[in-house]
């Protein structure tokens, strides 16, 4: 068996993930280049965060670069251009509607087995009372937001009370009778799924074992090479759910075994490529596919699904700190991994200061033993002014940079 170098195993998992192609090669960014971007990831995960740009905004530009985030939010909430909904895959994420059939069996189990804890609260007070207003208030008034319980078109009497209705507005979306229509200063708007839905999706239902090995699936050939926590993890698979259906895979000969060395310098076993990759990873060992992009990446970016992937892969340790404790954070709250070619190569913490146009970056880092030469100092400069143009932002200010060399000379770069 073939043993592969890491710098194909880097450069395959990049790859998958439109990660290899050089910053600025990218074509103008549309519709189609977002459809293409969201298909080959398979979904992207919605935050609400924006120390910055809100993640899912932030996954499309690390891939496209400044692009007109209007567009993406016509293909979620556009019903002349709709082609995404907001559902459930690693976590809450944008999905391409072609896979909305694959929601239908989870939806089910929620209607007809509810979890315990919407049982004890549908038991108490009135709550099966405000269900039934809330569905009925959507299906004569057209779409609602939460705070549109708030106004007091509702039934008279003591049980009554706005906060129910946003439970109710969940489990309704959750069960499939609702969907997102749209966004109001990121706040959900739901009305009935056969308003938003298009005709021209499939509304097939599979079985949960077609689910799961579509997951599965989908994992494997977004993630290059993997092994099979990683392919059950992309889509938040449980492993003892999920191993069945990787070694079907591997059986059928859709996931090809292989062996490479990581990042500890020896080599492994239990590594899998998709078999539409295969000749991808041929080309990355020969060299004739290199990884050749700068670009920043969110903490919630779609490269990272898969726990170790990070240390194994790239030596980089990758955490959301802002739900740590701040006196435990060892980088900063919302940092940004700098991907330099195949390496990630340091990281920042920034805030943009919206009013002002200024760009903050409360910490800058280097990872040991990468230096900052002519050649990355510029990358990551081009990088940074795409950025900056991304965010409308017209100022940098680095308030410490580790080693501080790297951050003077990208202030000067940028000059």
């Amino acid at each position: 068996m073939t043993l592969y170098p890491l710098t194909a195993v880097r450069t395959l998992s990049l790859h998958t993930q439109g990660l290899t192609h050089p910053s600025g090669s990218e074509p103008p960014a549309g519709l189609d280049s977002i459809m293409e971007t969201v298909n080959k990831l398979g979904a992207i995960q919605i935050d609400t965060l924006q120390m910055v740009a809100r993640a899912h905004y932030l996954t499309l530009w690390s891939r496209l670069g400044t692009y007109d985030r209007a567009d993406f939010d016509r293909l979620a909430y556009d019903p002349t251009e709709r082609q995404l909904f907001e559902g459930w895959q690693h976590a809450a994420c944008y999905i391409p509607l072609k896979d909305y059939r694959y929601q239908m069996p989870h939806q089910r189990r929620l209607r007809e087995h509810h979890s315990s804890w919407y049982a004890d609260w549908l038991s108490r007070n009135h709550n099966p009372e405000v269900v039934e207003f809330v569905r009925q208030k959507v299906t004569r008034d057209g779409a609602q937001k939460v705070s549109d319980f708030e106004r007091g078109d509702h039934p008279p009497g003591a049980w009554w009370n706005w906060r129910p209705a946003k439970v109710a507005l969940e489990f309704l979306y959750a069960f499939g009778e609702f969907m997102i229509a749209d966004r109001v200063n990121f706040q959900r708007v739901y009305d009935l799924t056969g308003r938003i839905l298009p005709d021209w999706v499939d509304t097939t239902e599979p079985t949960t074992d077609e689910r799961d090995r579509h997951w599965i699936e989908l994992g494997g050939r977004a993630l290059g090479v993997f092994d099979e926590h990683h392919a059950c993890q992309y889509t938040h698979t449980k492993i003892t759910k999920g191993r069945p259906f990787v070694r079907q895979l591997v059986e059928e000969g859709v996931f090809v075994p292989i062996r490479a060395y990581l990042n500890d310098g020896k080599a492994h076993d239990g590594l899998f490529v998709h078999r539409d990759n295969l000749s991808l990873l041929e080309q990355a060992a020969d060299g004739t596919l290199k990884a050749e992009r700068t670009t920043f990446l969110n903490p919630f970016d779609s490269l990272f699904y898969g726990w170790g992937r990070d240390e194994a892969f790239w030596g980089f340790w990758q955490h959301i700190e802002a739900y740590v404790p701040a006196p435990k954070r060892r980088y900063g709250y919302f940092c940004l991994p700098i991907l330099h070619r195949e390496k990630l190569v340091g990281r920042f913490d920034p805030k943009l200061e919206r009013k002002d146009g200024l760009l903050r970056l409360k910490a800058l880092y280097l990872e040991p033993g990468i230096a900052p030469d002519d050649e990355l100092v510029a990358a990551v400069a081009a990088a940074m002014q795409d950025f900056m143009k991304f965010h409308d932002a017209k100022e940098l200010v680095i308030e410490k940079s580790t080693p501080p060399e790297f951050g003077d000379r990208l202030l000067k770069a940028m000059d």
